[in-house]
């Protein structure tokens, strides 16, 4: 068997061309997203505020990975939600599942060549500052990226996009305000702060995040910057939402337990939609 070149390994099973064989799945369904949210752990009751048009299994879209962690349900929905058209991610893969990075940001790029415009990346975070509380909301205005990969890392493919992307204004500042103002007159708990994202699947020990305070940070998770660094390679906006699921390590008086975050997330679950109600009206095509 002859050898693949570095090229192709580069590329792997999550490049340009496997991206547009998805797409092409995605607009078989006779639908155009302009809007893209993808939901994290424990966030699935947003589901229910689309009036969906189709309803695909990550599995029945080519090369899409496969999710592997609760709370994560693998499902892409299509529909309209305050008549902007919007794709619904079901959960997110990690690269503490054994993901390449490559497949970690494979459903954005995906969605793009789809069609979407923006992107609406929410999570689970672990609370640092002193204004994160369990059941609260944090609009990311910047990030400290910790997990040690970075999706564009390697050959580049021009077709993406730069190969040296500006992240100053990673986060839409138009989109943090429109959030913003929503969350005050649903009188939620909100604000803005600097999301450290870390590898995973640990959660972080007391010291590291006494350091991470001292970085800057002000919650800390394990997802959404790969997303977040695909998604502006491709000039696309984003918005980025954590719900404040525990307080981190060595502040909350208590172990970590993933079944702590699934059930914040479900109880978050109705304040992210009745916020995202507020946003989408703004997101739509021409705002």
């Amino acid at each position: 068997m002859a050898a693949r070149s570095s090229k192709d390994a580069n590329r792997g099973l999550h490049g340009y061309e496997q991206a547009l064989q998805a797409a092409a799945c995605i607009r078989s369904s006779g639908f155009t997203p302009q809007v893209a949210i993808t939901l994290g752990s424990g966030l699935d009751e947003v589901v229910g505020r689309l009036h969906e048009q189709a309803r695909i299994p990550y599995k029945r879209i080519p090369h899409f990975p496969g999710t592997t962690v609760q709370g994560h349900g693998g499902t892409l929905h299509l529909g309209h939600w305050k008549n902007v058209p919007v794709a619904i991610l079901e959960g997110r893969v990690h690269c503490y599942e054994g993901h390449a990075p490559s497949s970690v940001v494979f459903p954005v790029r995906v969605l793009a060549l789809a069609g979407v415009q923006t992107f609406v990346l929410t999570c689970a975070a672990g609370g640092i500052a002193s204004q994160s509380k369990p059941g609260g909301f944090m609009l990311f205005s910047d990030h400290l990226h910790l997990q040690g990969v970075n999706p564009l890392v390697g050959i580049h493919d021009p077709r993406w996009g730069a190969q040296f992307v500006d992240l100053t204004e990673a986060y839409d500042t138009g989109l943090r305000r429109t959030a913003r103002k929503a969350a005050r007159k649903l009188h939620l708990p909100c604000f803005e702060g600097v999301y450290a994202s870390l590898l995973g699947p640990t959660y972080e020990t007391p010291a590291e995040i006494r350091a991470l305070k001292g970085m800057g940070a002000d919650a800390v998770g394990m997802s959404t910057v790969p997303e977040v660094m695909a998604a502006r390679q491709l000039k696309r906006r984003v918005l980025a939402i954590a719900t404040i699921s525990n307080r981190a390590a060595g502040l909350a008086g208590k172990p970590l337990s993933h079944e702590e975050v699934l059930v914040a997330g479900r109880t978050a679950s109705r304040h992210l939609a009745d916020l995202l109600d507020e946003v989408l009206p703004e997101l739509g095509e021409g705002k």
